[in-house]
């Protein structure tokens, strides 16, 4: 069984920001209000899905972005997950907009879900999906990031979102190491 985890910060307030991209993906893959059930389990909502013949859980945390590893961890060990089995998508500010990529695991890049996942799980080596959301002006790293994308942008998330979902199945499918030299080359934009 794999595991999708998408960041995000729950309520109105946030919806539709910079910061909330991996909930976007989780929407994408479960349709609010659509046909698979979701239930509030782990402190997050979670569905399972089918890809490609496989079982995927798919959550998202309603701990807040900060300490989504609550929510994670709680997931992984009720199900008895090896760390490799979750992936996690998440926002990154060293990204252009719209651009998207996947690694096996390693630093947390100053992305606090990410820190407090590692923390909880008790490694940094577990996949993760990053969507570029661009860099913030200098100084507004938390009002960019809570603010909404604009104009071209929007496009290129959406674009970004297709890409990723597709990322998704191919590491849901085959592995990290599939998705990776699919989606984390240049024609990958």
């Amino acid at each position: 069984m794999k595991l999708v985890v998408g960041l995000g910060n729950p309520g109105p307030k946030y919806h539709g920001t910079r910061h909330n991209i991996g909930f976007d993906l989780v929407d994408r893959l479960v349709p609010p209000g659509g046909p698979i059930p979701v239930s509030r389990k782990f402190e997050g909502l979670l569905a399972e899905i089918e890809i490609d013949y496989r079982r995927v859980l798919v959550l998202k945390p309603e701990t807040f972005m900060n300490l989504s590893g609550r929510s994670v961890g709680q997931a992984v060990r009720f199900y008895k997950l090896d760390p490799s089995d979750v992936l996690v998508v998440c926002d990154d500010l060293n990204l252009p907009v719209g651009k998207i990529r996947i690694r096996r695991g390693g630093s947390d890049g100053g992305q606090k879900g990410l820190r407090d996942i590692s923390a909880q799980l008790g490694t940094d080596q577990y996949p993760r999906l990053r969507i570029g959301i661009g860099e913030p002006p200098e100084g507004q790293a938390v009002d960019y990031v809570l603010g909404r994308f604009r104009g071209p942008e929007r496009a290129q998330i959406d674009d970004a979102l297709i890409l990723a979902s597709q990322a998704v199945a191919v590491w849901a499918a085959q592995d990290v190491h599939a998705a990776m030299n699919r989606f984390n080359g240049p024609s990958a934009l």
